[in-house]
């Protein structure tokens, strides 16, 4: 992914100009924009920053990736708080997917905390 690409997380923006920073080590300024940025990360299949921004009490010890799972869009849906003065946050989203001739699409309602000034997921409800 080239740094003038639209950033994957459907922002609207170029990726050096959204999600790259925060993935370079820059932090969220909200929770949605730490969901974005993770989203991207899957896309991206960056485990590292995925277990950066995982909350300590929560965060697996590693993350695989499904082999083919294309990550296709990402939709928020909903959000509460996770503002830059907030310390909670819940990001509501709908990310589709292929993988083969598969479609589908993972429908989440997400919880963030913030602590020292750095937003962390914590987890999430399936819907």
């Amino acid at each position: 992914m080239t740094e003038s690409a639209r950033c994957p997380c459907a922002s609207g923006d170029i990726f050096a100009a959204c999600c790259g920073p925060l993935l370079d080590g820059a932090p969220a300024p909200t929770a949605e924009r730490l969901m974005r940025s993770r989203y991207t990360a899957f896309v991206r299949e960056d485990a590292p920053y995925l277990l950066r921004t995982w909350h300590p009490d929560t965060r697996p010890e590693t993350i695989g990736f499904e082999t083919d799972l294309e990550w296709r869009r990402l939709v928020i849906v909903d959000r509460v708080a996770g503002g830059p003065f907030d310390t909670v946050g819940v990001v509501e989203f709908e990310a589709l997917w292929r993988q083969g001739g598969t479609r589908g699409s993972l429908h989440e309602r997400s919880r963030f905390v913030r602590e020292d000034r750095t937003w962390f997921y914590v987890d999430g409800d399936i819907r």
